[in-house]
């Protein structure tokens, strides 16, 4: 039985680490007033009829602190990009110039920072409640254990066990929330 509940705490860790990385991730995406590669991360180009990544169909460089180039390894592919990149909806607008593309990030005005940080917030509330729908799936698989025998002391401590790693997760969503916010709201 305790291999079951090792195995059962493991998958939980796993996930909830999972879950991290993956606020991580959107939150990079969530982009401060600066120029960052990991902006058009997830845009994905219609190639040839294929849906590739923007990184696999074009170079994208940083050109200063505002501004992104694209440059495509085919000339063809500049209007299937700006297009990904419209409808994306970044809130950037592509300017091609028929040999390059570029993103320059507009000034952010406080009330689109406080959007930004809406847009943070929503990420994180995501992944808030995708811990907290695995800790109820862990929960509910050692109900299952105790009906089949486990003894109710074990039973009690796995559920505390499981609340602990829950409530740290937690924690680190707010702090990469926190973190994010400041890194936004400051001008």
């Amino acid at each position: 039985m305790s291999d079951e509940l090792n195995k059962i705490e493991e998958h939980v860790l796993e996930a909830m680490e999972k879950a991290i990385n993956h606020l991580e991730t959107e939150l990079i995406k969530v982009r401060a007033g600066k120029a960052n590669p990991n902006i058009v991360d997830g845009i994905v180009v219609d190639y040839y009829g294929t849906p590739t990544p923007i990184n696999q169909v074009g170079n994208i460089t940083v050109a200063d602190a505002r501004t992104l180039n694209i440059q495509p390894w085919e000339k063809n592919m500049l209007q299937p990009i700006e297009r990904s990149i419209i409808n994306a909806n970044i809130g950037i607008t592509p300017q091609n110039d028929g040999n390059i593309i570029r993103l320059f990030m507009p000034p952010l005005t406080e009330e689109r920072r406080r959007e930004l940080v809406k847009r943070a917030q929503g990420e994180g509330e995501h992944s808030k409640v995708a811990i907290r729908n695995i800790r109820r799936d862990a929960m509910e698989q050692v109900k299952k254990l105790q009906k089949n025998g486990l003894s109710e002391d074990v039973a009690k401590d796995a559920e505390k066990n499981i609340q602990e790693m829950t409530d740290k997760y937690i924690a680190l969503v707010e702090k990469h929330l926190a973190a994010k916010e400041k890194d936004i709201m400051t001008v």
